[in-house]
This record gives C-alpha cells, structure tokens and sequence, in this order.
C-alpha cells in the first residue's frame, strides 16, 4: 500500500529522477545560469531616540516642535531624524544653540537641549551635552508639563 501510494505520488527514485531531469534516455548536462550581478546602494540608518520617553509623551514633544513652526515629520511618538531635526532648528532660532541641524542627537544637540530645559526652570544636572538620568527626567517632565502638548 506505502509503496502504490509513494508511486502514485512520484515519489520512488526513478520518479523522483525524471521529474527533476526529464527523461533519462534524453539527458544531458545543464549549465548554470550566470550569476546575476548584485546592485549596491547606501543604506541610512534612522534611530529612534525617545531620550527615556514614552510614545505618548514623544508625541507630546513632537506637538510642541510643530505648534512652535517646525516640522518633525508625522507625530507618531518616535523621534527619529525628522523630530530631532526639527528640534535642533527650534533650539538654534531660540538661541539655545544645538549645532548643526542635522537630524543628528549628538552632544551639541543634547547640550542645546538642556540650555533649553533650563530655561523652564527644570533641572538637568549641568549643560554637559550628556543625556543622563537628571536630563531625561527633564525632558519627561517638559513633555508632561499641561499633560501634553497636543
């Protein structure tokens, strides 16, 4: 019965030989197919740094990047390049200084930002362009401040 059943689906050896190379009598060599040529292209890698925050206070300070004139690309509570961006812009025009606006979160940036958390009267431990514990404590604490900024 196992043996019907294996011939019936083209399971026994002989099946399974001129399935893959047609007939036997007939055979001949293939040759492979050259190799396709592989295509290169840059790949960015976005991060995500909340600086401690959850998504719905990330949100939050992406609400008050864009009510303040900037564009931190769709407030989905993950600061990502766009967010950052747009904060480094909002620090610079405010004169907290965050470096280049380059969607980067680097150390002039996080120093821009403390300048700025300082100014609500929040405490940082220190301009040190370091997100520490007393920095993101801050910064949870800006984007809690009426409950959210949306």
């Amino acid at each position: 019965m196992l043996r019907h059943a294996k011939a019936a689906a083209g399971l026994t050896a002989a099946g399974l030989i001129l399935g893959l190379t047609g007939t036997l009598a007939g055979a001949t060599a293939a040759t492979a197919a050259p190799a396709q040529q592989g295509t290169s292209r840059t790949v960015t890698i976005q991060a995500v740094n909340n600086l401690g925050l959850n998504t719905s206070e990330a949100k939050s300070v992406q609400c008050y990047v864009r009510d303040s004139g900037y564009d931190p690309g769709t407030i989905d509570g993950q600061l990502g390049s766009n967010s950052w961006r747009a904060w480094q812009n909002l620090l610079n025009a405010e004169g907290f200084n965050a470096g280049t606006a380059d969607g980067i979160l680097g150390p002039n940036t996080i120093s821009g930002l403390q300048r700025f958390l300082v100014s609500f009267g929040l405490d940082t431990g220190g301009i040190d362009g370091i997100a520490g514990p007393k920095t993101r404590a801050a910064w949870a604490s800006f984007a809690n401040v009426r409950g959210s900024w949306c």
